[in-house]
């Protein structure tokens, strides 16, 4: 089956990241996490739906957390994934800004 909605593809990719990272909290995790930021960037996926999927699944995760303790792992973790599955966009943002601001440049 080939999925043809960019958003619909970026949370079947997403889902199991971040269950992987959640479970197992390596560094391999985190940088398929930045390519799939990457990818969604590519695919013309906005930031906000990017971080709407992921605090969807977040919520779905959280919900099976045993205690407070575990719920609070649960949440840094999460945070430190979703800081690598952006860092694409805030570099973007940073280089159009930059762009913007250099001499010569008209507005």
């Amino acid at each position: 089956m080939t999925v043809s909605d960019p958003l619909v593809r970026f949370r079947l990719d997403y889902t199991p990241l971040m269950l992987r990272y959640l479970s197992q909290r390596d560094e391999s995790s985190l940088q398929l996490a930045y390519e799939l930021g990457r990818d969604a960037m590519r695919e013309s996926i906005g930031l906000l739906d990017v971080v709407r999927v992921h605090h969807e699944l977040f919520l779905d995760v959280l919900a099976t957390a045993r205690d407070t303790d575990e719920a609070q792992s649960v949440a840094h973790a999460a945070s430190a994934l979703l800081m690598d599955l952006i860092a694409s966009f805030e570099m973007s943002h940073r280089a159009f800004t930059e762009s913007r601001s250099s001499p010569g440049t008209s507005d």
